[in-house]
Order: C-alpha cells, then sequence, then structure tokens
C-alpha cells in the first residue's frame, strides 16, 4: 500500500491583506480533498548547511500522491492560484510518504 503524499510550498507574500482570501479559498480545497495541513507558517531555524528558509512553509498531509493531485489540480484550489496572482510568489512540490505497512 503506497505511502500518504504531501504538499511542500514555501510561500514569499507581497500583499499580506490581499492574501486572506487565497488561505480562505486554498483552505477550503485543502479540507475538500481530505487533506490536513501539518504545517503552515511557523518559526523555523536553520540547524544546519546554507539553507534560507522561505518567509512561510506549508506542508500538507493527504492520503496519497495521487489525493494531492487532485487537490492541486481541482476546480476549487485553481480559484485559490488565480486569486493569489501577483500578491504571492510559491515554489510547490508534492512529495511521497513512507508506507508504513512494511
Amino acid at each position: 500500500m503506497p505511502g500518504k503524499g504531501y504538499i511542500v510550498a514555501e510561500v514569499k507574500v507581497h500583499d499580506a491583506e490581499a492574501i486572506v482570501r487565497y488561505r480562505q479559498l486554498s483552505t477550503v480545497a485543502v479540507e475538500q480533498y481530505g487533506g490536513r495541513f501539518l504545517v503552515r507558517g511557523g518559526a523555523s531555524e536553520i540547524l544546519e548547511g546554507k539553507w534560507s528558509p522561505p518567509e512561510r512553509m506549508i506542508v500538507i498531509e493527504f492520503e496519497s500522491v495521487e489525493q494531492a493531485k487532485r487537490f492541486y489540480d481541482s476546480p476549487e484550489y485553481q480559484a485559490a492560484r488565480k486569486a493569489r496572482e501577483n500578491i504571492a510568489e510559491m515554489n510547490m512540490l508534492v512529495i511521497s510518504g513512507i508506507d508504513n505497512q512494511v
């Protein structure tokens, strides 16, 4: 059985007031597709290496990579992305979790 899927995103916000609408829309989409926020901003501290921590880091857990992609491709999240245009920069990836059934 495959492991969970995680969306990891780094965000740089240019307009703190305007990003509120994106957060509302994206939260609804995450919940609709069974996602759960594990990290949503918060303080970070470099422990090793030449890491440059982003302004905000987000980690969302889904039941599978496929479900995470369904969320990302959904009309609900695409509406959130449109609301985010020109107010924030985002890098996002999906990553497969460990299969804990081994």
